[in-house]
């Protein structure tokens, strides 16, 4: 069902400072302060749908410590994440590259903040052709790598290299070791039954590089996860960091 639309939240803490969002830092110059104004927080609630397959996208989101996963469901009702949005980016790539829907949905994976802003605000803006549009741009190519990079290596990496794939990233996007991360949504990203992912994890919990207990993970030894997992996590974050270097 979807979630009826949250009030704005008073600027608090880290979750309310749009530095928060690596895009929205980008921004941080005088000229943008219009853009910032434009925006509103808002929380993020586990299992929130932000956005249908086929219908029109009202808002763009800029996550400052929510996370959500972009899936795409099959008519049996079988889904897999294609990508996974966290402070590193924005959701609503379709309101400024034309298309105004997506095939896909959008689903919170981890509970925070997000910025939002109303879908014509944010054409408005990208269409100015200054900073905002080339930040925008080469975040959704950073994007369109993560999507491929997922197809391949759900079809080609073992579930526990996707796992530590999955698990990395979303360290990457939070600033605690602690995930709160069932098996069932696990499964349900990676397009695996649940028990493929506690054989996963069970692996990784006694390689010593992850502790789990329900729905809650604490990675132990990063540094091993990353030993663990596929080249996939690397490349996405090599190229996230190439694309987004130097934009002016």
């Amino acid at each position: 069902m979807r979630q009826q639309a949250t009030p704005s939240v008073p600027y608090a803490n880290v979750q309310s400072n749009p530095n928060a969002n690596y895009l929205l830092a980008r921004l941080a110059a005088p000229e943008f302060r219009p853009f910032i104004a434009n925006l509103e927080l808002v929380p993020m609630l586990l299992g929130d749908i932000l956005y249908d397959p086929g219908t029109q996208l009202q808002h763009a989101y800029f996550p400052t410590t929510s996370i959500v996963s972009l899936h795409y469901v099959l008519a049996s009702g079988a889904s897999a994440e294609s990508a996974g949005v966290g402070n590193e980016g924005m959701l609503g790539i379709s309101l400024f590259m034309g298309g105004n829907t997506t095939s896909s949905s959008a689903v919170v994976q981890t509970a925070g903040y997000a910025y939002r802003m109303e879908r014509q605000l944010l054409s408005d803006e990208f269409h100015r052709d200054g900073l905002i549009t080339r930040l925008l741009l080469r975040y959704t190519q950073a994007l369109a790598t993560q999507i491929f990079q997922t197809a391949a290596c759900n079809r080609h990496h073992a579930v526990e290299q996707q796992l530590c794939r999955l698990l990395l990233l979303t360290l990457d996007r939070l600033t605690t070791n602690e995930l709160i991360m069932t098996q069932e949504l696990i499964g349900s990203m990676l397009g695996v039954r649940r028990e493929c992912i506690t054989e996963a994890a069970g692996k990784l919990q006694r390689a010593g590089l992850i502790s789990y207990r329900r729905g809650h993970i604490s990675v132990l030894d990063r540094a091993g996860l990353e030993i663990h997992s596929c080249e996939c996590y690397a490349v996405v974050k090599r190229e996230l960091k190439r694309l987004m270097a130097g934009v002016q």
